[in-house]
């Protein structure tokens, strides 16, 4: 019966991460955001195209993906299959709270509403390890400020909190060697995101976070 919870935990939180809230606001718009700006479905190409109020939103709805199905799928999940959430072990819970996060994540990066094809899902793990790790977001997002503030590359600053935030969950929980696998896990799925950029910053053809919004056509 864990094993069904698990799953159904997995695809709700799934769905939930999928949703391409990018891809929406600017369809809303009459904008195929893939087709402008990065391509990508994610909060800094709508912030670019946009501007900063549909950048804010798609922002704050992605991390909220990834909260919600990180803090609340699985134990609604429990609940409904299992009854009084309170009285199962703490462990399953935690384990509940990973799945439910990570497969959040994953639909955010790899939407079947998109073909498979979504964003970096920064804000997405922003969101989970805010509800999993909320000691650890703290220090990676110092390291976003500081390295973005610093070099003015949204794509270095990502890529610097995705490094540390292992090491900064090893630190508030040197004996959680689960806690510490999930977060080097969501780093490294957040590197290998983008790997593209990481070629553009190697080549000195990646653009700096500090032009006004683009014009679509």
């Amino acid at each position: 019966m864990i094993i069904v919870c698990y799953v159904v935990t997995a695809l709700i939180a799934y769905l939930l991460g999928s949703i391409p809230t990018g891809y929406v606001v600017a369809n809303a718009r009459g904008i195929d955001i893939r087709k402008v700006g990065s391509g990508n479905i994610g909060a800094t190409n709508v912030f670019r195209i946009l501007g900063k109020p549909a950048g804010i939103f798609v922002l704050l709805v992605d991390a909220l993906k990834g909260f919600v199905a990180c803090a609340l799928v699985g134990a609604f999940v429990h609940r409904v299959l299992f009854g009084d959430v309170l009285a199962q072990p703490s462990t399953t819970l935690e384990v509940h709270k990973i799945v439910g996060g990570f497969l959040a994540i994953l639909g955010h990066n790899y939407t079947c509403w998109l073909k498979f094809k979504g964003g970096k899902g920064i804000a997405t793990s922003a969101g989970v390890v805010l509800a999993l790790l909320p000691q650890a977001l703290g220090v990676a997002l110092v390291v976003w400020i500081l390295l973005f503030v610093i070099t003015r590359y949204v794509s270095v600053a990502s890529i610097g909190a995705a490094f540390v935030l292992p090491f900064g969950t090893w630190w508030f929980h040197r004996n959680d060697t689960l806690l510490i696998g999930v977060a080097g896990v969501i780093g490294a799925l957040a590197i290998y995101k983008h790997r593209g950029n990481i070629k553009r910053l190697m080549s000195g053809t990646e653009n700096r976070f500090d032009k006004k919004k683009e014009t679509a056509p």
